[in-house]
């Protein structure tokens, strides 16, 4: 996964978070991460041979949502969401609020390209 596919799936990750946050809870903002922040996390998700499966599952999953996004299938793309929503809720809250936190880091800037190394160091596991 480069970050690009990152940060999509954590688009799916916050569509609940909204959701949530629409009954009235307040939710805290997620701060910017740092790559020391996407290091521990790699490492937990490494370590971890469950989490890592359902990490690589993800991976799986966004190359299908995006074939459903090319078909303008919607129904697809919505049914997709939900079990990357589910997904993303396995591999655990750490996860999430990271995935948040990505949304406040450019993809083509040096840092964007520091996170998406770091994640291409845990998608390597994947293949």
């Amino acid at each position: 996964m480069n970050i690009k596919l990152v940060m999509s799936v954590s688009l799916f990750a916050a569509v609940p978070t909204i959701a949530y946050a629409q009954k009235d809870i307040p939710v805290a903002e997620a701060s910017k991460p740092t790559v020391e922040d996407a290091q521990k996390l790699v490492q937990t998700i490494s370590s971890n041979p469950a989490k890592l499966k359902v990490y690589c599952d993800m991976g799986k999953l966004q190359e299908q949502m995006e074939q459903a996004n090319q078909k303008k299938d919607n129904k697809a793309i919505e049914a997709l969401s939900a079990k990357a929503d589910s997904l993303v809720q396995q591999i655990g809250p750490e996860y999430v609020k990271m995935m948040e936190g990505l949304d406040e880091v450019d993809p083509d800037s040096d840092e964007g390209k520091q996170f998406a190394a770091v994640f291409g160091s845990l998608d390597k596991q994947c293949k």
